[in-house]
């Protein structure tokens, strides 16, 4: 039996775009896109940039790009690849290199030849009353009574802030003198001092009365005496 596989040589670089309906094997360089009808193998030192559409693609160098597979796609442990992978059957190796996005699609759909589709969900904008979940509240808390206003005390003594904020308090204007009052004394109550009472000489005998200068009561006095 012929061998119909293809091999791009490992010192052979193609740019472009590559179309068959045989296998092929690639372990040089690839740049644009490839369309098999069979399988795609990509051998260690193979370097592939290009979108992928084959039946069957096992990638054991690099691969970047998007595949789309009609069957499956095969990572070996030496596999690279970053990009998204449309396929019904995906097989990733442990030690294998991918980043990307992978789409399953319709695996009985792909196999009859047509080209898997994915699936897509529609969410209606409208949700009926009657299937929506029952939505339970949490009871509310009854609100906390009010607070008695805090009254300050009259004798509290000030805060050191409450006494840097006060305006310093002026001095009291002085007061001015009062005027002198004069009052008039009348002469009827103005008292008059008596005269000094002369007092008898030791040793004399006799003592006269008669002076006009004393008043009654002396010369009354002195007469008894006498």
């Amino acid at each position: 039996m012929a061998d119909t596989r293809t091999v791009i040589g490992a010192a052979t670089r193609i740019s472009g775009q590559l179309e068959g309906d045989e296998d092929l094997t690639i372990q040089g360089r690839v740049d644009g896109k490839i369309r098999l009808t069979k399988t795609l193998v990509i051998e260690p030192e193979g370097v592939v940039v290009a979108d992928v559409d084959v039946r069957d693609l096992v990638v054991s160098g690099v691969l970047v790009g998007n595949v789309t597979a009609s069957d499956s796609v095969h990572l070996t442990e030496q596999g690279r690849m970053v990009g998204d992978i449309n396929a019904p059957r995906v097989i990733v190796v442990a030690g294998a290199s991918f980043r990307g996005r992978v789409d399953m699609g319709d695996v009985d759909t792909a196999r009859s030849g047509e080209r898997p589709t994915p699936v897509r969900r529609e969410v209606p904008s409208y949700v009926p009353a009657a299937s929506r979940p029952a939505v339970v509240k949490a009871p509310s808390r009854p609100a906390p009574p009010p607070r008695a206003p805090v009254v300050p005390s009259v004798a509290a003594s000030p805060s050191p802030a409450t006494e840097q904020l006060r305006p310093p308090v002026p001095p009291p204007p002085p007061r001015p003198p009062l005027p002198a009052v004069q009052v008039a004394v009348p002469s009827a109550a103005r008292r008059v001092p008596a005269p000094p009472v002369p007092r008898p000489i030791e040793g004399s005998a006799s003592v006269s009365v008669s002076g006009g200068n004393l008043p009654p009561w002396v010369k009354k006095k002195l007469k008894r005496r006498a």
